[in-house]
């Protein structure tokens, strides 16, 4: 066996074993982890960034470098400042941990196929913008990486089962962004619809619903350390303007959303999480909704997506009142929907949920044994460890990709609706619009070359 070939399998045997060991998914005990919780550096799980912006910075990056099971070896950003400080922020947290107080063991580069031609990596974590998620996905499960990639999963549907094939093909673990799989006070929730703990569920209620434009804008000069080029990536070439991007320091989630080259909009960005709750409650995993109704010919203000049996699923804004919505009975009180969350009204009830361990019903006894409020990135970490246990297993994660390609082809679905501005008839089995050919063709876009997924 050469001898990369049996350092891997060696690595594999001993994360099995690790995994087998773990008590919980997101938690691997000292004795597993070694003396003083510590891993062996050998035996750790190896990891590149791609992508150190928001997200990926402060989200991912400054919490793995935490994980004794994991030891993150490069980074990678289009932008020189956010590579350079991701390299230091690596840097500085290692060598906390190290007697000597010092560390230089992290690579930084500007393009991801040179990451990912490295063969000390096991595992990549991905949080560029949705236009680059598919192609580095895919890039990344054939280069023989396991896979966080941020949400959405992609910019277009087909790039999500684009996604979902390399993935199997090669054998790869792939974990979504989708992180609310791993909170509590969702898993009540879903748990006590899937029970019929409301009856028959009617209607459910989800927020944020803005969707992306066509836009031009004029052409600025390029930051030094900003490689254009490859920040639009697959994206059709457009010339820098600094709203899609400001160099350096992110402040800002998804800057460039707003412009359909690049995203869906909140749609997509924000929403997503709270179609992948309504499609873990209703058991749609595999599925989705069957018709979609935008505002030009529905009755709601914003969209309504239908689904088998009836069920429908309202997009609302902020606030609601009875001019514009039918209020569940015992409602009065409450006039918004939580962020990221949703009601669902049921015949005997409705259930109102979102993050932090919120979680409100009529009657009030269904969720009186539910979760305290606690910190969101609670979760979160949960969902990243979740992740490397999945890694040493080998089974599939808490939001495996083909889970969160079908949540996030349910934001795709509603963007298609409101730039066709027409209601559309959705097969979820063939993943196809029934006879509507322009809304087929806006399932695809067209990748700049040399991408691909």
């Amino acid at each position: 066996m050469p001898r990369r070939d049996r350092r891997g399998a060696n690595r594999r045997a001993f994360l099995r074993k690790l995994g087998a060991l773990a008590v919980t998914p997101w938690f691997v005990p000292a004795a597993a982890l070694g003396r003083d919780g510590h891993v062996a550096p050998s035996q750790r799980i190896t990891l590149g960034f791609i992508g150190v912006g928001f997200m990926g910075q402060r989200h991912h990056l400054s919490r793995f470098v935490e994980y004794p099971e994991a030891q993150v070896l490069a980074v990678c950003d289009v932008d020189r400042w956010r590579r350079e400080h991701a390299q230091g922020t690596v840097e500085t947290a290692y060598a906390a941990q190290r007697t000597a107080g010092r560390y230089r063991g992290c690579a930084a580069y500007n393009d991801l196929r040179e990451l990912l031609a490295r063969e000390d990596l096991d595992a990549v974590v991905i949080a560029t913008g949705e236009r680059w998620h598919g192609p580095a996905t895919v890039l990344a499960a054939e280069a023989g990486k396991d896979i966080f990639v941020e949400k959405p999963t992609s910019l277009t549907i087909d790039e999500s089962l684009a996604m979902v094939q390399a993935v199997r093909r090669c054998g790869r673990v792939c974990q979504t962004g989708l992180y609310q799989r791993s909170a509590e006070e969702f898993r009540v929730a879903c748990r006590l619809v899937r029970e019929g703990a409301l009856g028959k569920i009617e209607r459910i209620y989800v927020i944020m619903s803005g969707t992306s434009s066509e836009v031009e804008l004029p052409a600025e000069p390029v930051p030094d350390g900003l490689d254009w080029d490859l920040w639009l990536g697959p994206a059709p070439w457009r010339p820098f303007n600094k709203r899609f991007h400001q160099y350096g320091e992110s402040k800002g989630v998804v800057p460039w959303s707003f412009c359909r080259d690049f995203g869906g909009g909140a749609l997509t960005s924000n929403t997503v999480h709270a179609f992948d709750v309504v499609q873990w409650a209703l058991g749609m995993d595999e599925s989705g909704p069957v018709e979609i109704v935008p505002a030009e010919t529905g009755l709601f203000p914003d969209l309504t997506f239908t689904y088998p049996g009836g069920v429908l699923v309202h997009v609302v804004d902020q606030r609601l009142d009875a001019s514009r919505h039918v209020i569940p009975k015992g409602w009065d009180e409450l006039t918004s929907i939580q962020n990221f969350g949703g009601v669902f009204v049921g015949e005997r009830g409705w259930l109102h949920v979102g993050r932090s361990g919120y979680l409100t019903s009529n009657p009030p006894e269904l969720v009186a044994d539910g979760p305290s409020p606690y910190d969101r990135f609670v979760a979160l970490r949960r969902h990243q460890r979740n992740w490397l246990e999945a890694i040493r297993t080998r089974r599939r994660p808490s939001c495996d990709v083909a889970v969160g390609c079908q949540s996030t082809i349910v934001a795709h679905l509603g963007c298609i609706a409101r730039w066709t501005g027409r209601s559309l008839k959705w097969d979820p089995t063939g993943q196809q619009f029934l006879g509507d050919e322009e809304a087929n063709r806006l399932r695809r876009r067209a990748l700049r070359q040399p991408w691909r997924v």
